[in-house]
């Protein structure tokens, strides 16, 4: 898809629903009891292969589109699946449901897109085969293929070496099914959908600082769900706002949780004009509305606690940091390496073909701001990430850029191009 450049940005947008807490509402409402009612579902293409998984597994999942009803079996209703359950390109759906996996009574095998197969499931291998779990990499290289043998687990711990929500949650949901307590302490907090969800469920969760404690648990009760606006992906919004010359965004109903919302602080740190309007909750989640104009930015360093609260929008923030005047610094950030591409070395060369004074580093970029951009090629790596954030830089750039794989934001946003093509009128 080809971008050329804008000369403002105007109106209102309606995000899609968060993806991490849709994975979540359908995997904790198919071992609910009862009916779970999610709405606001988003119908990207992670998403759905949550529902296909679950499906295979037996538990009936009635798609509406903007409702999803999830009729949960409780605890132990999930039944052996008769083929691999293939979770595409959806690292979330991988990694918890292996937790969930872990503890049933049956065997199966678990994939996913070529993408997939190169992402390291090692940092839930190890943990879960400490609680007694039979998980082996069908390849024997810490990658998908999974198989999964359930067993009886046992509590544990767990001290782990990265901060993700995905290992953490696998462990908790494992934890569910465990013999006692079992908890997991991260090196910084990562996001905590999975505590709050199962907390509303019915589970006894706690956490305090970075460790996240559950107890095993007999039985999750269904709930209603509504979910909020994914912020990853109002964030190029909040992004194409800050940068677009005579632009103001209305970016409507954005969950703004305090383990989300490092763009926003990113933002106001880069001397962004953003302002948070009608703050309210959806169930435990804090949303609100977004009011974005045109800035003039400046470069920050961004590190530490801070990298979690916003691993996935740093392609975006790379951009902005093109347009800020001074330098900005990523650092603490080599999870990049390890996402649906390597987004360092991603970021950096489409960078670089657009003009931009950009370095990598081991664990993250340095960027000088104040260069103009022009188009170019872009290679996103089949990354919706990466997709998205070229897009806002294309629209900023002199000249055409033209994105290939663009195709790829039916992963998290199946709407993104139409939504921006409408605020550019």
């Amino acid at each position: 898809m080809k971008f050329t450049k804008v000369s403002h940005l105007h109106g209102e947008v309606n995000i899609p629903g968060d993806k991490s807490i849709s994975h979540r509402a359908i995997m904790f409402g198919a071992l609910a009891e009862g009916t779970t009612r999610v709405t606001n579902f988003l119908q990207g293409a992670d998403c759905l292969s949550s529902i296909d998984c679950f499906r295979k597994m037996g538990i009936q999942i009635e798609n509406n589109g903007d409702t999803v009803m999830v009729h949960g079996k409780g605890m132990h209703g999930l039944t052996r699946p008769n083929t691999v359950l293939d979770v595409g390109n959806s690292g979330t759906t991988m990694r918890l449901m292996s937790g969930i996996l872990c503890a049933m009574p049956f065997d199966c095998t678990v994939t996913g897109d070529a993408s997939i197969q190169k992402r390291p499931m090692g940092r839930i291998i190890t943990p879960l085969s400490l609680m007694g779990a039979d998980i082996t990499s069908v390849e024997q290289n810490s990658c998908a293929p999974l198989k999964i043998q359930g067993k009886p687990l046992h509590a544990i711990d767990y001290i782990s070496p990265v901060a993700s929500a995905q290992v953490k949650s696998s462990i908790l949901l494992a934890g569910l099914y465990a013999d006692g307590i079992t908890s997991v302490t991260e090196p910084f907090l990562s996001r905590n959908h999975s505590e709050l969800m199962l907390d509303y469920f019915g589970a006894n969760v706690t956490s305090v600082g970075t460790t996240a404690t559950i107890a095993p648990c007999e039985k999750l009760v269904a709930g209603d769900i509504e979910v909020p606006g994914d912020i990853s992906s109002a964030a190029y919004f909040i992004g194409a706002g800050l940068i677009t010359p005579n632009s103001e965004i209305l970016i409507k109903n954005v969950g703004i949780n305090p383990t989300r919302d490092g763009i926003l602080r990113v933002a106001k740190a880069m001397g962004g004009n953003v302002t948070v309007l009608n703050k309210r909750f959806a169930g435990k989640e804090e949303t609100a509305d977004l009011l974005v104009k045109t800035s003039d930015l400046v470069g920050t360093t961004i590190e530490g606690a801070l990298i979690p609260t916003l691993i996935d929008e740093i392609p975006l923030i790379s951009i902005l940091a093109c347009f800020a005047s001074g330098t900005t610094v990523i650092k603490d950030a080599a999870e990049l390496k390890v996402k649906e591409s390597n987004r360092i070395d991603t970021c950096v060369n489409n960078l670089k073909a657009m003009g931009a004074d950009i370095e990598a580093t081991e664990d993250g970029m340095i960027i000088h701001g104040g260069k103009p951009l022009h188009g170019a090629v872009i290679d996103s790596h089949l990354d919706h990430r990466i997709a998205m954030s070229f897009a806002i830089a294309g629209i900023n750039a002199e000249g055409e850029t033209n994105i290939m794989g663009s195709e790829c934001v039916t992963i998290s946003y199946p709407t993104f191009y139409e939504d921006l093509k409408q605020l550019g009128q």
